[in-house]
């Protein structure tokens, strides 16, 4: 279930950090929105009105219906390590990847592909046009430290543009 206060606190969030909305996706996983359907509509509603991205996490591991998929206001569907894992080697596992992407795509939103870990699972993925891919493959996890060295150069540019009056 989504936190019933989750809206203030990106509210306080993004206006402490004055990052543009536009530059945040917050991945809910599949089994949260699935769990009071009208709310989760109503909240991920309320966040994209703030203008940050939404992003469906773990998408085919959960029971939801693809009729209520339709109704939430998401722009990505992140399909589950999981089948992404035996995309080589599992004929079930590439059809539903094929499947999700194509879902995805059909419904207007983005396909990100979790626990890339091989060239041969990033060229498959490029096969089925799998708009992303995050996982192994690109990097591991990096400490905090680096990641602010690293964004420190741009950190003006992701700052929210000064409000016109």
């Amino acid at each position: 279930m989504l936190h019933p206060g989750l809206i203030g606190v990106v509210e306080r969030a993004l206006a402490d950090s004055e990052l543009d909305p536009a530059l945040l996706s917050l991945e809910i996983t599949e089994q949260t929105v699935t769990e009071d359907t009208e709310a989760a509509a109503r909240v991920l509603g309320q966040l994209r009105e703030l203008g940050i991205e939404i992003a469906i996490d773990d998408f085919g591991t959960g029971y939801s219906s693809l009729a209520h998929l339709k109704h939430f206001p998401v722009n990505t569907i992140k399909v589950d390590r999981s089948f992404v894992s035996g995309l080589a080697t599992d004929r079930s596992d590439r059809s539903i990847v094929a499947a999700v992407i194509s879902l995805a795509h059909g419904l207007g939103l983005r396909a990100v592909a979790e626990g890339v870990e091989t060239e041969e699972q990033l060229g498959d993925l490029r096969l089925l046009h799998c708009d992303f891919g995050q996982g192994f493959h690109f990097s591991r996890p990096q400490p905090p430290e680096l990641i602010e060295r690293l964004f420190a150069p741009e950190a003006d540019r992701l700052r929210r543009p000064a409000s016109v009056s």
